[in-house]
């Protein structure tokens, strides 16, 4: 990062309270859409995955990482589910979770950029992430203020060691997270 990279990234002010933003986990989600047979795709879901965001007092503080439970994986069809969690597909007994972790948090207003490392199982790999900032509300029910965020990528399988099927199933999976956190009490 350049010295003017550096300040404008410093001068850019963020829109969240510093602290450890909690995941609402029933506003937020893990999907995913990839080719079959190269015609038409298939979309799907992890059920279950942890997050957290902690925001500093610089974009440069701003951290966040993320786990998901590939068991859960849920594309409407459980034989298909079984089948991809199966040991010949995506083996979840060798690799039971993906994972992701920020490393640099760019841009302003509604568009950021997330740079991260994503793992599953044994290997890691860079990923970018698109993130369009949602905005905050504060939720009449209990008080509590919201922030929404919306983030897109996509990865290769065979970068992952995830190559099975080539023909049946497309090389580019892409991501969509729709992701809601919950700002610290002491905010």
């Amino acid at each position: 990062m350049t010295n003017d990279t550096a300040t404008a990234a410093s001068a850019t002010v963020l829109p969240l309270s510093p602290g450890n933003w909690a995941l609402d986990p029933l506003h937020s989600s893990v999907g995913f859409t990839v080719r079959h047979l190269g015609i038409a795709k298939v979309r799907g879901r992890f059920e279950r995955l942890e997050a957290e965001l902690f925001v500093g007092e610089r974009v440069e503080d701003v951290r966040v990482s993320a786990t998901v439970d590939l068991a859960s994986i849920d594309t409407g069809n459980g034989d298909r589910d079984a089948h991809v969690r199966a040991s010949d597909l995506l083996d979840v007994e060798k690799r039971p979770t993906m994972t992701y972790r920020s490393t640099l948090v760019s841009g302003e207003g509604e568009d950021w950029t997330m740079e991260g490392e994503l793992t599953i199982g044994e290997v890691t790999r860079p990923v970018t992430l698109a993130v369009e900032f949602g905005g905050l509300v504060d939720v009449p029910m209990d008080g509590s203020r919201h922030a929404g965020f919306e983030a897109t990528g996509e990865i290769r399988r065979s970068e992952f060691g995830l190559d099975f099927a080539p023909g049946l199933l497309g090389e580019v999976v892409k991501i969509q997270l729709d992701m809601q956190f919950v700002e610290p009490k002491n905010a």
